[in-house]
């Protein structure tokens, strides 16, 4: 192997700005494309129909086959099922013909089955998927689903699939926002069944570009760190990677790390939030020269919980619970409050709005102590919470303050 050189840096940045490059220019896109199609008997047979199209002319114009893009559609049901999986057609014109042909299959929204699925038999290496490959999930939806959804699209994530989202305005944002990928606003869409045209043309060039090959990819970004993948540009026999990464404004401060030539992908941890990072990617071969490849990413603002909890207006079956705000950079995209009582019992959970800091909760059972969690969701997909106790008075009688004792003889009190 080459050793890390001045030199060898010096070459590696000259065939950068020379273009030299061995193989053909990083521009037909190449990957595996995934539809997730709600299929349940939650959506109805026009808005099934709606989206059905939708996908069609999204997939129709895309640059479709063998060894380069390929696309496959999954049903969200009682149980997963594969309308046609990677592979099986070669144009976008036969994705568009095959998924006007697929037929709604009804039962229940289980998309964490789904998901789970997809990983095991559609993206996973061990199911036959390609190595080293950009990996894209779409997945339409009406909002709601049966089983848990954080899990499994996690384990996805982990994979370097990037995950889009399109909601036909139902969903729970805060939910919805966690399982896209970073940043929310770019990879989370709500929109109206009827006005899916609209976005058809951004979605798609935001997919083509997430399935970019010889391209250096950044994900999962938050206030501490961020996740990178690229396709093989070397093999374990062939070289090896010098990664670097580089704070804008601390040149001097810079960190290092070799990986194999069979490597895909790396992640960044314990960085500065709210900085500006610059990013070189160096393949070392003795083979071929490979040009290195740079991008720059912004982690996100701090993003700081809410600072204190308080808890007022207790009534034996309602109180009201009240929060100072984050004061961290970082907006919070809303709160949710969930609360059980601490013996046991069903946990529920209130929504409320990034512009509001408190909210009554009711159904409250009289004379029982709860444990009230107040979290704040960001457009990062993390969250930030805390907690507090509060206790219920067995009555409103409990509640109201003690008479004075009667007066004494001779009309004094003691």
């Amino acid at each position: 192997m080459l050793p890390w050189t001045a030199l060898g840096l010096a070459l590696s940045l000259a065939l950068a700005r020379s273009g030299a490059e061995r193989g053909s220019p990083a521009s037909a896109p190449q990957g595996d494309l995934l539809f997730l199609l709600d299929s349940s008997a939650s959506v109805s047979h026009y808005e099934f129909s709606r989206v059905r199209e939708f996908l069609g002319q999204l997939a129709a114009p895309l640059p479709l086959g063998p060894g380069a893009l390929r696309a496959s559609l999954v049903h969200v049901s009682s149980q997963p099922h594969t309308e046609f999986p990677f592979g099986q057609h070669s144009s976008g014109a036969a994705v568009q013909d095959a998924i006007r042909a697929a037929a709604q299959l009804m039962g229940d929204t289980n998309t964490g089955s789904a998901l789970a699925y997809a990983k095991e038999q559609l993206f996973a290496e061990a199911a036959g998927a390609r190595p080293g490959v950009p990996k894209v999930l779409v997945w339409v939806t009406d909002g709601g689903s049966s089983d848990p959804i954080g899990p499994p699209m996690q384990e996805l994530k982990d994979l370097g699939v990037t995950v889009f989202i399109v909601s036909t305005g139902r969903g729970n944002r805060l939910e919805l926002s966690a399982a896209a990928s970073a940043p929310a606003e770019k990879h989370l869409h709500f929109v109206d069944v009827d006005d899916l045209h609209i976005i058809a043309q951004e979605l798609r060039s935001s997919i083509l570009d997430a399935l970019q090959p010889q391209q250096l990819r950044v994900s999962e970004v938050t206030s501490s760190g961020f996740r990178l993948a690229w396709p093989p540009l070397l093999s374990a026999d062939s070289g090896y990677y010098v990664l670097e990464l580089v704070p804008r404004a601390e040149p001097g401060t810079a960190r290092r790390q070799q990986l194999p030539g069979n490597a895909t992908g790396w992640a960044w941890a314990d960085l500065d939030a709210d900085t500006d990072y610059d990013v070189a990617l160096v393949p070392e071969s003795n083979v071929h020269p490979v040009r290195p490849q740079h991008l720059r990413v912004r982690t996100l603002p701090e993003e700081a919980g809410p600072e204190r909890i308080v808890i007022s207006h207790v009534r034996p079956r309602s109180l009201r619970v009240s929060w100072a705000p984050a004061l961290g950079p970082a907006v919070a995209l809303g709160y949710h409050v969930q609360f059980g009582p601490l013996r046991g019992g069903a946990a529920q959970r209130v929504d409320v709005p990034a512009d509001r800091n408190s909210t009554e909760l009711q159904g409250l059972a009289p004379g029982t102590a709860y444990l009230v969690t107040v979290t704040a969701a960001f457009r990062s997909g993390r969250e930030r919470a805390m907690s507090a106790k509060a206790c219920t008075p067995d009555s409103e009688r409990s509640r109201a303050p003690h008479p004075p004792p009667p007066p004494g003889p001779g009309g004094r009190g003691p």
